[in-house]
């Protein structure tokens, strides 16, 4: 179940987008795109999918865990493998003298045999280290989609609010006209004039400000992909605000099954049962089996006997002997130290976690209030009155100083209430990723009687 639900996460953004979203591969799987067609995609319009799909492939940190995790496979293979056998062969310069004759040389092939049980209970504790490989190959996945999500949306504001400065700006230059025409007919006083050029003036700072962050973020993107800085990337695809269907409390438990972070500290603990059950089996002697070989010439005698010049073979049995019994006990007594600093580290992994759920679960439903506030109250208003402002103006009911400044406030709040939409996305992304599962949509329950993957 855990192995669904991280592929689950990685891929559960993509469902939301526009044409259904399409699910990232794994590198050695042939894509429809060609490098070339993606760069083509990238340079002209992106989505999210096609971002976290080219992170995937590309991205260098995926592919230093990814690595290392074969590294901790074949390391396992290699730990529960026997100690190589050890051949040694000696000659003699000048044989020496046996009643079968002289000795020129020998040779001794031997083999070192652990103690029954000990190469499976090393086995356990590398099975360990494998398996908090993959979950930290886990990990640095989904903080890969997690940091391409959150540039994502980003950018996302970032483009939208030019489009709203642009737009404004518009506004401005005619209202700047206006209120220039009525100063000339008596209509309007200096200052309004003057309030109408520093507004104009204002947003076009704005708009310099907004393209800038446009480009630091496109560039953020860019390296999280694994491109050039100044890489082309195009319009982002904007995408629909997905609504939490988890409690809180939740939320909590997805995270003590799911999380990696806390998945990482459970495994350190199970690891550290391994080590005290191996630190015992350390203790036992370790066994070593051998063959002696010597080859023997003919002896300078008058009479030689009548087995002589005949090789000798011997058999050997060795073992190490564990007497020194402090020493021994210290090897115990450092694997249950360790067995509890991993247990404390799981319980300030689920503390950190849960401290970070709850201060993003703040933030999310801080952000959605006020999408709804703006949205449902405040810009409808101040458009509203943008409409009655300019109709009192032009009977003469109002001056051209109110007018502005309505226009102005309705202006910020079209740039606050797409800066909450983007929080809202962020702060979803992030909690998403305390949680370990996707949140819009409730986990299937697994099959009675199956087994779980």
């Amino acid at each position: 179940m855990r192995t669904f639900i991280f592929f689950t996460v990685f891929f559960g953004m993509l469902a939301v987008l526009p044409n259904g979203g399409r699910a990232a591969q794994d590198p050695a799987v042939d894509h429809v795109e060609t490098n070339d067609q993606i760069e083509a995609m990238l340079s002209s319009e992106i989505a999210l999918n096609t971002l976290l799909d080219y992170a995937y492939r590309s991205n260098p940190a995926i592919q230093a865990t990814r690595a290392s995790w074969q590294a901790f496979i074949e390391n396992y293979r290699i730990g529960t493998s026997y100690p190589d056998p050890q051949l040694m062969a000696t000659y003699f310069p000048e044989p020496i003298e046996t009643r079968l004759g002289p000795q020129d040389w020998n040779m001794t092939l031997s083999q070192v045999i652990p103690f029954p049980g000990i190469l499976s209970q090393k086995g356990q504790v590398l099975e360990a280290d494998v398996r908090m490989s993959k979950l930290k190959l886990d990990k640095v996945v989904k903080d890969i989609v997690t940091s391409v999500s959150g540039a994502y949306y980003e950018l996302l504001y970032i483009q939208k609010a030019i489009e709203i400065a642009r737009k404004n700006l518009e506004i401005n230059q005619t209202l700047s006209a206006i209120s220039q025409n009525a100063f000339a007919e008596d209509r309007a006083l200096f200052y309004d004039v003057s309030k109408a050029q520093a507004q104009t003036a204002q947003i076009r700072y704005d708009i310099l400000l907004l393209q800038e962050l446009e480009m630091t973020e496109k560039t953020r993107l860019n390296t999280l992909l694994d491109r050039e800085p100044d890489a082309p990337l195009g319009r982002a695809v904007p995408l629909p605000l997905k609504q939490v269907v988890y409690s809180l409390e939740e939320i909590y438990g997805l995270s003590a099954e799911f999380q990696e972070d806390i998945l990482i500290a459970t495994e350190g603990v199970r690891k550290s049962d391994e080590a005290v059950r191996l630190s015992r089996f350390e203790n036992l002697p370790t066994f070593k089996l051998g063959l002696f070989y010597a080859g023997i010439g003919e002896p300078d005698v008058v009479s030689p006997p009548k087995d002589a010049g005949d090789d000798a073979v011997g058999v050997q049995l060795g073992l190490n002997l564990p007497l020194w019994f402090g020493k021994n006990k210290s090897k115990t007594s450092k694997a249950k130290a360790l067995k509890i600093k991993s247990q404390a580290e799981q319980k300030m992994a689920v503390n950190r976690v849960r401290a970070n759920i709850s201060r993003l679960w703040f933030k999310l439903q801080n952000s959605n209030r006020l999408i709804t506030l703006y949205e449902k109250e405040l810009l409808p208003q101040a458009l509203g009155s943008l409409q009655t402002a300019e109709i009192w103006y032009r009977e003469g009911k109002g001056s051209f100083s109110d007018y502005l400044e309505v226009q102005t406030t309705a202006y910020n709040f079209q740039l606050s209430l797409e800066r909450a939409r983007a929080d809202y996305g962020k702060s979803l992304v992030l909690l998403e990723q305390m949680a370990g599962v996707i949140l819009d949509r409730k986990m299937p329950e697994p099959a009675k009687g199956g087994e779980n993957q």
